[in-house]
């Protein structure tokens, strides 16, 4: 089979639906392939910042990495901005919806509040931004974690004399990822926590 033959969904045979499941899980192979290239086309982003997006990202990669950070913050940590480009105005749920397969849960949430968490550095300084709308998570389990994210890992990342690690570096860390089955729960650990930063490296 090359094709399906129905032009509506509803009409499909299991026979056919089969062949596309198998033509997605291919194609997933290659996900890793597709994230590295999307990060460098960060290097033409939005500018503006002493760094690039590119930059900025490798940056929160290289912190996360040097902090002692699992692979699932620090490869958290090198894409939470990969949607600034395509998503400018919801890059956070963008980026979330990317690794959200594939990394533990808290990292998922973290992702996706990030860019409302980070408003706590400047919404008092830009007009219709508010500020303590991170406020409105408070008592979230992992509300603390995105607090520290945004501190160590994310608003102190635009820093042009940082010794920041290049990107092949972390490519075999997003292979590792993405290279899950997705929806494990083994890898998902709903409700579990893991610090940002390990006792031995803080």
């Amino acid at each position: 089979m090359d094709a399906v033959n129905f032009t509506q969904m509803k009409d499909g045979t299991k026979a056919e639906y089969e062949f596309l499941t198998d033509l997605v899980y291919d194609h997933h192979k290659h996900t890793a392939d597709r994230l590295l290239e999307a990060l460098a086309a960060l290097e033409d982003g939005i500018s503006g910042y002493q760094v690039t997006r590119l930059g900025h990202s490798l940056q929160s990669a290289t912190r996360a990495y040097r902090d002692g950070a699992d692979i699932d913050w620090i490869v958290m940590a090198l894409l939470h901005d990969i949607g600034d480009t395509l998503a400018p105005f919801s890059h956070s749920d963008y980026a979330a919806s990317i690794i959200k397969p594939f990394v533990r849960e808290q990292v998922t949430w973290v992702t996706r509040f990030h860019g409302e968490f980070q408003m706590y550095y400047y919404g008092h300084l830009v007009e219709g931004f508010d500020r303590m709308s991170r406020e409105r998570h408070r008592g979230h389990l992992y509300f603390d974690d995105c607090v520290e994210f945004c501190e160590r890992w994310d608003q102190n990342c635009f820093d042009p004399a940082y010794d920041t690690l290049p990107l092949d570096f972390f490519e075999p860390m997003v292979r590792e990822v993405f290279a899950r089955h997705p929806y494990d729960p083994a890898v998902l650990r709903v409700g579990e926590r893991e610090p940002l930063v390990k006792p031995a490296a803080a």
